[in-house]
């Protein structure tokens, strides 16, 4: 999924690269740090408590705990209440959609119909 994203800021071409990625515990896997550390990405990904306890259990060996940012981690709640807000219509939210083209033009629809309502004056 982190392959396919593309940011778009108010000049130049879209960069495939975003400064942090932000997910939860359940995606702290080696593997989801270890892709985004590869393209030196920053990964904003609490440590579960188990993986902290082998880790620590480990001793010298066990590595370093990774990094975490917590002010940039609440950040993530943006993102949240954004998939939220686009899963309101029922088609998204239990995917009617059976091939997977249709179901990204309804999340792309959705995000433009959000996108033209937040810039319309309240």
């Amino acid at each position: 999924m982190l392959s396919r994203i593309k940011i778009r800021l108010p000049v130049g071409r879209p960069r495939t690269r975003p400064a942090a990625v932000a997910a939860d515990k359940a995606y702290s896997s080696r593997g989801n740090r270890a892709y985004p550390r590869r393209r030196g990405i920053k990964a904003v990904i609490p440590e579960k408590l188990d993986q902290a306890a082998n880790r620590k259990k480990r001793g010298s060996r066990g590595g370093r705990p990774d990094t975490h940012d917590p002010d940039l981690y609440k950040e993530r709640n943006t993102a949240e209440r954004c998939i939220n807000r686009m899963k309101d219509r029922r088609g998204l939210a239990f995917r009617f959609d059976k091939n997977p083209a249709g179901y990204l033009a309804g999340l792309h629809l959705r995000g433009a119909i959000l996108w033209v309502r937040s810039r319309r004056p309240a």
